[in-house]
């Protein structure tokens, strides 16, 4: 028992980062503290001298940086991020599931805005939790945080997001949703996958993105629904749950967006309340209104 539970404990990865990946300059962080300052501040509606001013840049400066970044100015990215964003995708045509069949994006070729192509693990893969599988993981700089990025020989398995210094509890929530599976850290297999999911240039329908969902029969479905959400868009769990046969469960369904293990790629984000309210995010409502600025950015530009 003593020597399994040693070769067990030998064999466990270390989720840290082997190699400083902060990139040189401080424009990165700029933006980043000025997204941080918007995504969190937005009810203010901070004016471009006060963000400036909390990031240490001139006014010009921080226009022309930013809108470098994003793709749109600060001012742009302030409304796009506010709750009123959200009630006017509610209230200016958000399509039903249903729609989003109708006009095509059901099919394998573009599922959404990526051009992601998914096949799914059977439920006897999911109910093993890994057992079997090498999974290779590795960290790098996104827009949005570090990313905690982990593949399979079949494709693009988990998107974890986290701040620095957040490296092992982000490795461990992943982990530990297929805690049998072996551990490889292999930065060299994760880079391609991350130059391709952040750069918009490479998004490209005639070399698909690759991605393997593992979950339950029920999260499957919740996870190709949201793959339907064009960018731009957005979708309430209730309208979610009608679009996959479960009108009434729509606590099911927000238990399984939470459990997405592949944020970003597989649009989580772009679900919210019947209200209009953006609710909860498991990388935190800051990064949840960063994306959706982000991507209301690229759909303007």
């Amino acid at each position: 028992m003593n020597a399994q539970m040693t070769m067990n404990t030998q064999m466990k990865p270390t989720p840290i980062l082997q190699h400083d990946i902060t990139p040189e300059g401080s424009d990165y962080e700029v933006v980043r503290r000025a997204i941080e300052k918007i995504s969190l501040d937005y009810r203010d509606q901070p004016s471009l001298e006060a963000l400036a001013a909390d990031v240490g840049e001139t006014p010009t400066g921080l226009q022309k940086l930013f809108t470098r970044w994003a793709s749109l100015s600060p001012k742009a990215f302030l409304q796009a991020v506010t709750l009123d964003h959200a009630r006017k995708l509610l209230d200016s045509g958000m399509p039903l599931l249903e729609t989003s069949f109708e006009l095509g994006m059901s099919g394998p070729g573009r599922l959404h805005d990526l051009f992601v192509t998914h096949e799914a693990m059977s439920p006897g893969d999911y109910k093993t939790r890994g057992a079997g599988l090498t999974i290779r993981y590795g960290y790098h700089i996104s827009p949005f945080g570090i990313a905690l990025i982990m593949v399979t020989d079949r494709g693009l398995a988990g998107l974890a997001f986290n701040d620095p210094g957040g490296e092992r509890a982000a490795f461990a929530d992943m982990s530990g949703r297929w805690p049998n599976a072996t551990y490889v850290e292999d930065m060299s297999a994760t880079q391609p996958y991350a130059a391709r999911i952040f750069d918009p240039t490479l998004w490209r329908a005639d070399q698909p993105l690759r991605v393997v969902m593992i979950g339950t029969d029920f999260q499957l479905r919740v996870w190709d629904a949201l793959l339907r959400i064009p960018m731009g868009r957005a979708c309430t769990y209730s309208s979610i749950a009608a679009g996959i046969g479960a009108p009434k469960a729509s606590r099911a369904v927000g238990a399984a967006v939470g459990a997405n293990p592949l944020s970003f790629v597989v649009p989580c984000h772009r679900a919210i309340g019947k209200s209009g309210a953006l609710t909860g995010y498991h990388w935190g409502l800051t990064r949840k209104r960063a994306i959706l600025g982000w991507e209301a950015g690229q759909t303007a530009s």
